[in-house]
């Protein structure tokens, strides 16, 4: 009972993959915090953008249309209806086509 393990450096001299453990150890700490670096930075930076472009103020529904959806294209903004109704849009608001599906 008189010999006593506490002492680190003679622990690691005494079984030495307890020096590779430590080395796994401290590298896993640190593959662990680069990751968590980069889950913040990736949120930062999907976060961070607008969730929609803003619609022309001319676009006007038919009367007593509500919108349920809205989608931008290219060239096009689409909007469904809560009737189900789908309704075309150019880029400077104008109604170009109306369709029943």
């Amino acid at each position: 009972m008189d010999h006593d393990d506490s002492d680190w450096k003679r622990a690691a001299k005494a079984v030495p993959e307890l020096r590779l453990l430590r080395w796994l150890v401290t590298g896993l700490a640190l593959v662990m915090g680069l990751g968590m670096i980069a889950i913040v930075a990736l949120l930062w930076l999907r976060l961070g953008q607008p969730v929609l472009p803003d619609l022309p103020e001319a676009i006007t529904l038919p009367d007593g249309a509500r919108p349920e959806a809205v989608t931008f294209a290219r060239d096009w903004i689409v909007v469904v209806t809560d009737a189900g109704e789908v309704l075309l849009f150019d880029r400077s608001g104008a109604l170009r086509d109306r369709v029943q599906p």
